[in-house]
């Protein structure tokens, strides 16, 4: 029989509307009501691709926030072609501290990770991945994005390779439990210091907010684009291109965190028709960019294909 796992690996999930404590099954996320003056005990269903919306209304900006269906599409085809695998890899093998590179205290094994903006789950998987192959680490990874299409992504594949938190046997030495969630990273479901480590590639930093559901010694870790990052792109894109700024929400973070580690990756791109399509799709330079300069990159494939090269700096810190 398929059990739940053990709740001394899961974090804390808090009720979106009273922040009182959910109860989780398979089926429904239950808050008991115990930080309600009426006692209301909020419920929210399991998706049948697997995942629990608790992005209520008043968080939402827009009807349909995040990452539309097509960007999420597009996204998905792209990555899965394999063209930022190096990032991919980088991630993955950061998912282990380096204790000597690392100010003590930090935690030894992640049991209760949060990716923040998981997307369609191309970085979450890799996570997962590393963190069940890690010897006898039962954890529990929360992929948590603010559009419903991405984190339904996330789920299905989740789903599929039976991941999901109440697909996971508890008893299981090693093993990834995975709880997909449309929420706010604004407004973490979560309760303080729950959390082992965060990530948070190319997604919102919240230095308060993570601050608050790490635990002492826990890690951060930021993948951002670097210095040149598709600058062939951008140039054939617009008129005047602005150097990205990787490390300016730096000193944001240094009242809660402290830098140990940064590590850069690159990758070569050589992209036919649609993969450049996908990868405008998939960046802001889709709206950005005059559509006149837009048609015109994207025709001259039909010569040859573009060439151009994706550059990333990770960032690993600890909460002090």
């Amino acid at each position: 029989m398929i059990s739940q796992p053990s709740p001394r690996y899961q974090p804390q999930f808090l009720c979106p509307y009273c922040q009182s404590p959910l109860l989780i099954n398979a089926k429904t996320w239950l808050c008991d009501g115990s930080q309600n003056e009426k006692g209301t005990r909020h419920p929210f269903d399991v998706a049948r691709q697997g995942y629990v919306n608790l992005l209520p209304v008043q968080n939402k900006k827009s009807k349909d926030p995040g990452d539309s269906q097509q960007s999420i599409d597009a996204r998905h085809r792209f990555l899965n072609q394999g063209f930022y695998q190096p990032l991919q890899q980088l991630i993955a093998s950061l998912v282990m501290p380096s204790l000597e590179a690392a100010a003590p205290p930090v935690q030894a094994k992640a049991k209760t990770w949060l990716d923040v903006g998981c997307g369609e789950g191309y970085y979450t998987g890799a996570i997962a991945a590393a963190l069940a192959a890690t010897p006898n680490n039962h954890a529990c990874l929360v992929a948590l994005d603010i559009s419903k299409p991405a984190v339904a992504t996330t789920a299905r594949v989740a789903k599929q390779h039976s991941g999901l938190w109440y697909q996971v046997e508890a008893d299981h030495l090693s093993a990834t439990a995975m709880y997909p969630m449309v929420a706010s990273a604004s407004h973490l479901p979560l309760a303080d210091a729950s959390l082992d480590a965060i990530s948070t590639i190319f997604s919102p930093i919240l230095p308060e907010e993570f601050a608050r559901v790490l635990t002492l010694g826990g890690r951060l870790l930021i993948a951002k684009p670097d210095a040149g990052h598709l600058q062939s792109m951008r140039e054939a894109l617009f008129d005047e291109v602005r150097p990205h700024d990787s490390d300016k929400f730096l000193e944001e973070l240094l009242p809660y965190f402290k830098e140990v580690a940064t590590h850069t990756v690159a990758a070569d791109l050589i992209l036919d028709a649609q993969a450049l399509a996908d990868l405008l799709t998939m960046t802001p330079y889709s709206y950005r960019a005059r559509a006149g300069r837009r048609e015109a990159l994207l025709a001259s494939t039909e010569r040859q294909p573009f060439e151009t090269t994706a550059r990333f700096v990770v960032y690993e810190l600890v909460k002090i």
